[in-house]
């Protein structure tokens, strides 16, 4: 198949193009990281429209959205808002004209409505349903990130536990999630698209480990790969979820179900993080030998 990633670059998207291609299908990116021509905020991108008149599917994962902290911080801003409304109008008036399958990727806290981010994804999940899409909604996917501002809480942790020696966490920690590694998503995704025909539309599509997982236990969990580094707690309450706890659909365990345990996830994206630290510190030798 030939699939078309939109936010290719993302956390989500990067591991999408290379399972796609290590499982030999076809895929075309399109992310702004790439260069000005992939913006998706321009109507009647030329990207776009060609990407979409090559493809078979369309995976749309393209959005402004980070971690916790990013989204404290700019989720109720106008730019975050006109960005993510304006990514949305552009894509989804294309995909009204090609009519082309797709998936719109939303979040488990798309009910909640003191979230911006979530009522953007509300928004968004309406479009799909208007122009004839299939919608899947993450729970708290997870893996290597370079991007610092935008690190979700593993991420962000582990970077924490390697710089500082220590974890110091926003919160209390008490707070549960459901996270699921990232590879793990983009297998479900590829599922997916080889049985489109077969996903009934009445249906929620949640993309999640189903298995609730503490703060605290997540920073356990890294702290021990970090030869049981000290862990600060924070004295916040969750003020992203605010601990609202949607209880996920099973429909989606009839065509995947995820396999990768969450301690095993962790230690894969610290992994790979000492792997782009290594390449940082070989590159900055090189510089300084020129």
């Amino acid at each position: 198949m030939r699939h078309l990633v939109l936010g290719a670059r993302g956390q989500i998207g990067a591991h999408l193009v290379d399972r796609l291609l290590v499982q030999g299908h076809l895929a075309r990116a399109i992310d702004l990281e790439i260069g000005n021509a992939h913006d998706l905020r321009r109507r009647d991108n030329e990207l776009l429209i060609a990407g979409m008149e090559w493809c078979d599917v369309v995976h749309f994962l393209a959005f402004d959205v980070g971690g916790s902290s990013y989204l404290e911080k700019y989720q109720h801003t106008f730019s975050f808002i006109s960005n993510n409304i304006k990514i949305m109008d552009s894509v989804f008036d294309v995909l009204k004209r090609v009519r082309k399958p797709f998936f719109f990727a939303s979040t488990q806290m798309s009910n909640m409505a003191h979230s911006t981010y979530g009522m953007l994804k509300a928004i968004g999940e309406a479009y799909s349903r208007a122009v004839g899409g299939v919608v899947v909604q993450f729970w708290n996917v997870y893996g290597w990130e370079s991007d610092h501002r935008k690190s979700h809480v593993i991420t962000d942790f582990i970077r924490k536990a390697h710089d500082l020696g220590r974890i110091e966490m926003r919160t209390s920690g008490k707070e549960k999630r459901q996270f699921l590694y990232a590879d793990d998503c983009a297998d479900c995704l590829i599922r997916l698209a080889q049985r489109y025909d077969d996903i009934c539309g009445d249906k929620p599509l949640h993309i999640t480990s189903f298995e609730w997982t503490s703060i605290n236990r997540v920073a356990a969990l890294v702290s021990r790969i970090f030869g049981d580094c000290p862990v600060v707690a924070g004295t916040r309450e969750d003020d992203v979820q605010r601990d609202i706890r949607n209880e996920p659909d099973r429909y989606i365990l009839e065509f995947w179900q995820p396999v990768t345990q969450l301690a095993d996830g962790i230690r894969e994206v610290a992994r790979k993080m000492d792997l782009e630290a290594s390449s940082s510190m070989a590159a900055d030798d090189i510089e300084r030998e020129v």
